[in-house]
Order: structure tokens, then C-alpha cells, then sequence
């Protein structure tokens, strides 16, 4: 099964792979279209739909390990690192911004650990009881959507009453509940989308591009924020913090795989849960999911017959996956992954020297217009009036002094209104 042209279809998916990683927004479910698109074209070089296949694999999974860097050091994230922008943006200003890239690099290598260990005993698990734990799908939301409003505290000022901290949770309630009227609204009406360039649309872009990339460029340019030196610092995290971290973030990629309709971003919200405590924890754990997600994805095709993915979606179409292909494809997982991890820590070091020489302002205002540009690309001009809408959203909670995970509810709330 393995030759030459193989070989240099995993090299080449993974080179693509830290190319979408590094592009600011783009979405790995857009990106394997993109990949599975141009596939006619290259039969006549001798490209068989194994080797495509693999490629496609070794891009989305190079992709997971990449994409934080854009989310660190600019504030721009795609839909899989939108909360990333949180503690690893907050860390780059503080000078730290080369820690955060390898916290994001160990999560996501360490979950690919996890999720092999959790391979059998899922897939016994969810092949048996697939249809009795989707009945319960949304009582699980729920219970989160709940324990994310309800730990909410906001600011702590001093000289504020004890009852304050009600305010927040009201506070919370509302960015939840309006942001998620707009993911419904988004969802209801996406074949208003239309790319110009015919891409299929993805209303998450413009959506998750407001709330979590267009919002944090605005309040950036809005403070005049700059960027100190990054130096190398240690982790200031005991081995029990990363090994927890670790376990939480392999653990919720491995899960969500297996739901339809929820993607890691949401699988996100239960992380920040798990890791209250600690950003740098939470760093590491939704890194993790996002790493996890895409191995696991390919078990759940196996098992249960279902495509959770962009690439599982174009594997899908190029092969008949069997078990001694499944095995194989997670070899490629386990490679690409090792490599990946490597090249985000030596990415993560050249990025840091790039956004010094670089007036931060302007690398702002070129990114946000580049976010703009690609939104009406790839969904055209109900795109564009989505990702206006969910910017002034994403703006609330920061304004509030609320924690803007609570924005998750654009996806939260329309999946809830499905499951239950």
C-alpha cells in the first residue's frame, strides 16, 4: 500500500495543511472541498483516490496544529480556534506569545495520545449505544450551556455588592441567547449564501469570523495595542495541569466526533469548563479537541457509517473505508502529527519575530480586510451582512466584562432547538 506517489501525497497534504493553518480564518471544511475540487485535474498525473485521500487527511491534520498560530499573534482565528483567541492572544501581549503556540502544540500532540487509547473502548461504546446517547444529545447541551452562565462572575472590582455578580449572569444569558437568535437566523437562511468564486458556502465563516476575529482586530486597533518582544519563557504549569489539560481536550475532540452537527467549537465550551482555573490550561485543552476531533472522525465513519467533517466528507467520496484502511490512515494521523508538531513550534518562533518588524496596526487592518474579502468570497453578500451583525455581538463582551465564550451560543442555541 505504500509507494513513492503515496508518500509524496502525505509530504505534500502536509506542506498545504501548515499553508491553510497559517491563513488567517480559512475553514479546514472549505479547504478539503477545495482539495476534493481540483482531484479530476490531477488523475492524469497517476494520483490515485488513496493517495488523494491521505492527503487531504494529512492537510486537515496539519491544519489543527498550525491554525492556532494566526489566533495568537494577530486575533484571527478560523472556526476550530475561535476561543483559542482568548488566553493565547492575551498571552502574545503579554510577551508570551512563543509559550502559548507550544502549550497549543503539546495539547494537540498529547491528544492524538489520548484519543488512540480511546479508540476501542469508543467505538464499543457508540456502536451499541449510538441511537440511545442521541437522544440525549441535547440534556447534554444544555447542561452546559447552563454551567457556562451560571459560573460566570464577571469583573472582579472592588467595592462591588455581593448580588453583583447576578448582573454578569444576566449579562451572559443575553450575548447567549442573541447570538444565538443569530446562528439560528444564519442557519435557517443559508441558501441566502452565494460564492462568487463557487465555493459551497459555510455561514459558520462569516459568524465565528465576527464574534471571535473581526471583533478582537477592532478592540485591538481600538487600544492601540502593541507588541512587547517574545521571549522564550517556561511553562508555569505543573505536570498534573498538562496531563489534566491533555486528557479534558482528547477526551472532548474524541466525543464531539461522533455528534452530528457539533463541532469542536462547541466541544470547546465544555473545556473551558473543565479548565476554570487556568488559560494556559484551556490552551492546551482546545488544542487538544480540534487535534483529536479530526482522528476520531475517521473511526466514527467506520463505525457508525457517518461523515463528521470536511475531510471525512472527501474520504468519503474517494474510498471505501475498511479496517486495515482505517489503520492505515491513522499511521498517517500519528506521522503527520509528529511532524506538525515541530513545524508549529518553529512557526510559532518565526511569527513572533514577524509581528515585531511589523507595525501592528497595519497588520490589523490587513487582516480585517482580508477576513472581509474572504467572507464575501466564499458567501457572498448575506455573508458579509452575517459577519457585520455577529462583529457588533462579538463586541458585548468585552465591553460587559463578560467571558465571550458565552458567544458560543450561535452554535449552542440552534443545535438545542434541534435536539431537543
Amino acid at each position: 500500500m505504500i509507494d513513492i506517489s503515496l508518500i509524496i501525497s502525505v509530504i505534500i497534504g502536509f506542506i498545504l495543511g501548515i499553508a491553510s493553518g497559517l491563513t488567517p480564518g480559512l475553514h479546514s471544511n472549505n479547504f478539503a472541498a477545495l482539495m476534493l475540487a481540483i482531484y479530476p485535474a490531477l488523475i492524469g498525473l497517476g494520483l490515485d483516490p488513496v493517495d488523494m485521500a491521505a492527503a487531504i487527511l494529512a492537510a486537515s491534520v496539519a491544519q489543527t496544529f498550525l491554525d492556532i498560530i494566526p489566533s495568537i499573534f494577530i486575533g484571527a482565528p478560523d472556526a476550530e480556534t475561535s476561543l483559542a483567541v482568548l488566553p493565547g492572544h492575551e498571552m502574545m501581549l503579554e510577551g508570551k506569545g512563543i509559550e502559548a503556540v507550544r502549550l497549543s502544540a503539546l495539547g494537540s500532540a498529547s491528544s492524538v495520545i489520548v484519543a488512540v487509547l480511546l479508540i476501542v473502548p469508543l467505538s464499543l461504546i457508540f456502536g451499541s449505544f449510538y441511537d440511545p446517547f442521541m437522544d440525549r444529545v441535547g440534556l447534554v447541551l444544555l447542561l452546559i450551556a447552563s454551567l457556562m452562565i451560571l459560573t460566570e462572575r464577571g469583573r472582579v472590582i472592588e467595592g462591588q455588592g455581593s448580588l453583583v455578580h447576578l448582573k454578569y449572569k444576566l449579562f451572559a444569558l443575553a450575548l447567549f441567547l442573541t447570538s444565538g437568535f443569530l446562528g439560528t437566523f444564519a442557519f435557517g437562511h443559508q441558501d441566502l449564501a452565494c460564492s462568487p468564486l463557487g465555493f459551497k458556502p459555510e455561514v459558520l465563516l462569516p459568524l465565528l469570523g465576527g464574534l471571535f476575529g473581526a471583533s478582537m482586530l477592532i478592540l485591538s486597533l481600538a487600544s492601540r495595542a502593541e507588541v512587547p518582544p517574545q521571549r522564550e519563557t517556561e511553562f508555569d504549569l505543573p505536570a498534573l495541569g498538562i496531563t489534566r489539560a491533555a486528557f479534558v481536550g482528547g477526551v472532548a475532540g474524541s466525543v464531539v466526533a461522533w455528534v452530528p452537527g457539533v463541532t469542536p467549537a462547541v466541544a470547546t465550551v465544555a473545556t473551558r469548563l473543565g479548565s476554570e482555573g487556568s488559560d494556559r490550561e484551556f490552551l492546551i485543552s482546545i488544542s487538544g479537541v480540534n487535534t483529536a476531533n479530526a482522528l476520531f472522525t475517521l473511526v466514527a465513519l467506520y463505525v457508525v457509517g457517518r461523515t463528521r467533517s470536511g475531510a471525512a466528507v472527501a474520504i468519503e467520496e474517494l474510498v471505501d473505508l475498511n479496517l486495515p484502511l482505517l489503520v492505515f490512515m491513522l499511521a498517517i494521523v500519528l506521522f503527520v502529527s509528529i511532524l506538525a508538531y515541530f513545524a508549529t513550534l518553529g512557526a510559532g518562533r518565526v511569527a513572533a519575530m514577524v509581528v515585531r518588524r511589523i507595525d501592528y496596526r497595519i497588520l490589523c487592518i490587513a487582516v480585517l480586510a482580508f477576513l472581509t474579502a474572504m467572507t464575501f468570497g466564499f458567501t457572498g453578500p448575506f455573508g458579509l451582512f452575517l459577519y457585520f451583525l455577529s462583529t457588533v455581538v462579538g463586541l458585548a463582551a468585552p465591553l460587559v466584562g463578560i467571558r465571550k465564550t458565552h458567544a458560543m451560543g450561535v452554535l449552542m442555541v440552534p443545535l438545542l432547538a434541534f435536539y431537543l
